[in-house]
């Protein structure tokens, strides 16, 4: 299940039922866990000082797409799905079951929670936190830096558990986007999102509160928090306490 045209480093630590594609290279002080597939073109291991000499581990059951990087000194738990183009750097540390869309990068010394997603093109810069289930939609841009450029220390930005930022937001140094808050697409955020609530324009200004948002469809449902009636590819055990905690809003479940 390793091609032939692949690179494998004798260091490297590959575990059962791993699937390696053509022209992939993995490096030396890589942990791969068992049933992940890497895809052609990509690098595993990537070696970096900043790494401080850290190995690459990835959990099991890992899928991760063609021409991606992932350095050494990265951490990522079970169940990591890539798309294409994506880079992950050192000291990046990736929950259970997380997503990362195609032309995504994480800038390394980061947190990305449990469950969370990015669609494709988003930036994320070091020192960033986000927690668990968060939604980042295409081209969201995350900073750090409040003089560009310069050396920013840790101004991250901090995305609390459920939050979702629409398509082309961009969030300042240093602020918190609240826990189940939506940032509307194309907002430029420059204060802090308070939990709940709903902010939108240049710059982005408070709106309302997301449980007032209805859905579209007619239903008169409202449509947040999302995990009331958006389940697709989330594990059984977490869509069961989301429906103990809610109950089904629709049939998408």
């Amino acid at each position: 299940m390793i091609s032939p045209f692949a690179r494998i480093d004798p260091g490297a630590n590959i575990g059962r039922d791993v699937t390696i594609g053509d022209f992939t290279v993995v490096h030396a002080n890589v942990e791969l866990g068992d049933g992940c597939t890497i895809e052609s073109h990509c690098v595993i291991g990537y070696v970096s000082p900043l790494s401080r000499g850290a190995p690459l581990r990835i959990g099991p059951r890992a899928l991760i797409r063609s021409h991606s990087v992932v350095y050494a000194g990265a951490t990522i738990q079970e169940h990591l799905l890539t798309g294409h183009h994506v880079v992950i750097r050192e000291m990046s540390r990736v929950g259970r079951y997380c997503q990362i869309g195609s032309y995504t990068e994480l800038q390394g010394d980061l947190d990305f929670g449990d469950y969370s997603r990015t669609q494709s093109s988003v930036f994320i810069p070091k020192h960033t936190y986000i927690g668990k289930a968060v939604w980042l939609l295409p081209r969201v841009t995350l900073t750090n830096d409040p003089h560009p450029p310069s050396d920013p220390g840790n101004y991250g930005v901090r995305i609390e558990d459920f939050a979702v930022l629409a398509t082309c937001s961009t969030v300042l140094p240093g602020l918190t986007i609240g826990t189940k808050s939506l940032v509307a697409a194309n907002s430029l955020v420059t204060h802090d999102v308070a939990a709940g609530t709903v902010v939108a324009g240049v710059p982005a200004k408070k709106r309302g509160m997301t449980q007032d948002i209805l859905h579209r469809n007619g239903s008169g449902e409202s449509a947040y928090p999302w995990m009331r009636h958006f389940h697709r590819g989330y594990p059984v055990e977490l869509v069961d306490a989301w429906i103990a905690e809610y109950g089904i809003q629709s049939s998408e479940y």
